[in-house]
């Protein structure tokens, strides 16, 4: 059965993930999920992942939860732009998380980057999902 909605199965996986108190997580792969994992190690919210060659063909991405004296780092991950509602922002219009604690990964025509990239590059975008 195809995922309608690939990204949100993952954010899905690591919130399960942290709520169980794994260590790594594993995910199907894909470019876009690959970028989104990207930014949230650059900001700190997982320590890495990696990504396995299951089968010829199939690739999977091992993600390494963090956690800081036993609470996951990742508090809330949430989708906003979704398959049936595409959410898009000019950057003057894109608001601070948790007010400027939390971060919003946007897909933008640079790249995946978070909300403060976004902001130092000029650029709007597609909002994927909000991070605190």
């Amino acid at each position: 059965m195809a995922l309608s909605d690939p990204l949100g199965d993952m954010l899905t996986r690591i919130r399960n993930g942290q709520q169980a108190r794994k260590a790594v997580i594993a995910a199907p792969a894909s470019k876009l999920r690959e970028n989104v994992l990207d930014v949230l190690r650059r900001e700190g919210f997982i320590r890495g992942y990696q990504r396995h060659n299951v089968r010829q063909g199939v690739d999977e991405l091992r993600v390494e939860l963090k956690y800081h004296e036993g609470t996951p780092a990742i508090r809330m991950i949430a989708r906003v732009s979704r398959p049936g509602r595409r959410v898009y922002s000019k950057i003057k219009d894109l608001p601070k998380v948790y007010n400027g604690l939390g971060i919003s990964i946007l897909s933008t025509p640079q790249g995946v980057m978070s909300d403060a990239e976004a902001r130092a590059a000029n650029v709007g975008g597609e909002v994927l999902c909000k991070v605190f």
